[in-house]
C-alpha cells in the first residue's frame, strides 16, 4: 500500500500514518480507539511488545511479564486489521524481553490466532540473542563498552548469564519488509524502531521517523490524562510529524508530549540509541488543534561506531519474603533500632552460615521502602508501617531459614518501652512467608560495537503465518 498523500496550494507531499494500539502487548486497549484509529486509514501498525523495566528476572528466567490472554486478545485485533487492509504489522521485543524463548512464545500466539482465523501472509521472525563466544570474543577484542554506573563485562558474567540479547535498531526491520515481510515479529528491539522501520522504508527523515516512534512507542501515556491501554495516531509527512489521541476523553498537548519525549532520559537534547542518537536542539512542539500536536526539527545524528545495547541476566540465588504491618508508635520510633538488633540475633544464631551464602533485607513502607538512601526526608510521620522482610540465599531452602526466623524475631523483639507480648507485627496473610524461588540480576548493560547494523540479526525467519517456521 501506499502511503497517502495532501495536497496545500500547488503543492503536494507524502505523509505516511502509523498506529500505535498500546504500551506494551497486553496491556490492552478500546476497541473504540483502536476503530477510530483504523478509520483514519492508517500505513502499518506497530506495537512494542517489552521493557526492562520489570527488572532481572523475566529475561533470566525465559518467561513472559504479560498474560497470554491478554496477549491473544490484543494480537487478534491488530492481525485481523493488518491482514484486512493488507498494511503491515511490527512488533518488537516479542514475549517482554526479547530473547529466544519469548520470541517463540509470541510466535506461538501469532501462529494460533492466524490459524483460528484463517489469516494468510508472510510472517517473519528476528531473534535477538547474541552467543556467548562471540560475545566473549568481541569482548576480548575490545568492542564492549562499559556504560556509567554499571561494573565492566568480564569473561565470567557472560558465561554466568542465561540469556543475553542484543537491542536491534530499524535496519533488521528494513531487512525484513524487503523480503516481502506482512508481519514482523522481532526479538529485543530498541522502541521506536518498529514505529519507524516502514516511514525509512518509503524514505521518509530518520530522524523525524525515530522521535515520533519515541512518543508512540508508549501510546497513549503520551496524552493527558495519559494511559498506557489506550491508542495513538502519529503521521509523518516531509517536514513534521504529528501525534493525535485517538479517545475523546484524551488530548495531546505539547507539555504531554515533549514530556514523554523525555522519557528515560537523562539529555533533554541527545536521545542516544543504536548507530547514534536523536538531536533535539532544533525540535518544536506545536498544538494544532484540542487532539494533536505538530513535532518539527528533530535530527538523526549517526555514530561510529556503530553501537547496539546488550541486556543479560543471571542467577542471584533464592528469594522469601514476609509482608506484616505495625501501629504501635513506640515500636514505629525505634524501628531502626530494632531491625539492627535482628540482625545481630539472625546473624548470632546463624554464626555457621558464610556471610556470602545469604543476604537479610528490611524495607520500611512509611519511611524509605521506596527511596531507600535517597530517601531526605528520615522521620516517619505515618501512623503505621509496612514491613517487607526479605532473605536471599543460596538456596531456597537457606533463603526460607532466614527469613522465617528473622520474621519471628521481630515479632516478639522486646524494646523498650513495649507494653503488649502478644507481638508486634500484623500479618496480612497465613502463611505469612512466600517463596519466590530463583531470582535473577542483570549481568549485562553495556554497548556492544558493530561492524554493521545487520551482522547480529541476519538470521530471519520467513514463514507462512499459519505454519512452522523452516
Amino acid at each position: 500500500m501506499n502511503s497517502s498523500t495532501e495536497r496545500a496550494g500547488s503543492g503536494t507531499w507524502r505523509k505516511i500514518k502509523v498506529l500505535s494500539p498500546t504500551a506494551i502487548l497486553g496491556y490492552g486497549f478500546p476497541e473504540a480507539s483502536f476503530e477510530a484509529g483504523l478509520a483514519q486509514d492508517p500505513d502499518v501498525i506497530a506495537v512494542d511488545a517489552g521493557s526492562s523495566d520489570p527488572g532481572p528476572y523475566y529475561l533470566g528466567a525465559g518467561v513472559c511479564f504479560t498474560d497470554r490472554a491478554a496477549v491473544k486478545r490484543d494480537l487478534r485485533l491488530m492481525l485481523r486489521a493488518a491482514r484486512r487492509r493488507e498494511i503491515p504489522l511490527l512488533i518488537g521485543s516479542a514475549g517482554g524481553c526479547g530473547a529466544r524463548p519469548h520470541l517463540n512464545w509470541t510466535l506461538d500466539i501469532v501462529r494460533e490466532v492466524a490459524r483460528e482465523d484463517r489469516l494468510q501472509g508472510c510472517l517473519a521472525a528476528i531473534p535477538a540473542d547474541i552467543e556467548k563466544a562471540a560475545l566473549c570474543a568481541a569482548l576480548t577484542r575490545g568492542h564492549v563498552d562499559t556504560l556509567p554506573g554499571v561494573p565492566t563485562a568480564t569473561h565470567e558474567t557472560i558465561n554466568a548469564s542465561t540469556h543475553i540479547v542484543a537491542q536491534m535498531g530499524e535496519e533488521p526491520l528494513l531487512d525484513a519488509l524487503a523480503r516481502g515481510a506482512d508481519v514482523i515479529v522481532a526479538g529485543r528491539c530498541y522502541d521506536p524502531a518498529v514505529f519507524a522501520a516502514v516511514p525509512i522504508a518509503r524514505g521518509f527523515d530518520r530522524g523525524l521517523a525515530l522521535h515520533m516512534g519515541k512518543i508512540l512507542e508508549c501510546a497513549a501515556i503520551a496524552a493527558t490524562p495519559g494511559s498506557g491501554s489506550d491508542c495513538m495516531l502519529g503521521t509523518l509527512s516531509e517536514n513534521s510529524f504529528t501525534v493525535q489521541a485517538l479517545s475523546p476523553t484524551r488530548r495531546c498537548t505539547v507539555a504531554s508530549v515533549a514530556a514523554h519525549t523525555l522519557y528515560e532520559k537523562s539529555d533533554p537534547y541527545h536521545l542516544p540509541g543504536p548507530g547514534g542518537a536523536l538531536d533535539l536542539t532544533q525540535t518544536r512542539f506545536e498544538q494544532l488543534d484540542e487532539q494533536r500536536v505538530r513535532v518539527s526539527g528533530s535530527r538523526f545524528s549517526p555514530s561510529r561506531p556503530y553501537r547496539v545495547k546488550l541486556e543479560g541476566a543471571a542467577p542471584a540465588g533464592f528469594r522469601t519474603v514476609s509482608i506484616a504491618g505495625a501501629r504501635d508508635p513506640i515500636f514505629i520510633a525505634q524501628v531502626g533500632t530494632i531491625i539492627e538488633g535482628v540482625r545481630r540475633r539472625v546473624a548470632d544464631n546463624f554464626s555457621h552460615v558464610p556471610d556470602s551464602a545469604y543476604q537479610l533485607m528490611v524495607r520500611v513502607y512509611g519511611r524509605d521502602g521506596v527511596m531507600g538512601d535517597l530517601e531526605p526526608q528520615r522521620t516517619i510521620t505515618s501512623h503505621e508501617i509496612c514491613l517487607v522482610i526479605e532473605a536471599v540465599g543460596e538456596t531456597q531452602g537457606l533463603a526460607d531459614t532466614i527469613c522465617g526466623f528473622a520474621r519471628a524475631t521481630m515479632l516478639h523483639f522486646g524494646y523498650p518501652g513495649r507494653i503488649s507480648t502478644a507481638g508486634n507485627l500484623a500479618f496480612p496473610y497465613s502463611p505469612s512467608d512466600f517463596k519466590v524461588g530463583q531470582i535473577y540480576e542483570f549481568s549485562l548493560y553495556h554497548l556492544l560495537e558493530m561492524d554493521d547494523p545487520v551482522s547480529l540479526f541476519s538470521t530471519i525467519e520467513i514463514s507462512e503465518l499459519q505454519g512452522p517456521l523452516p
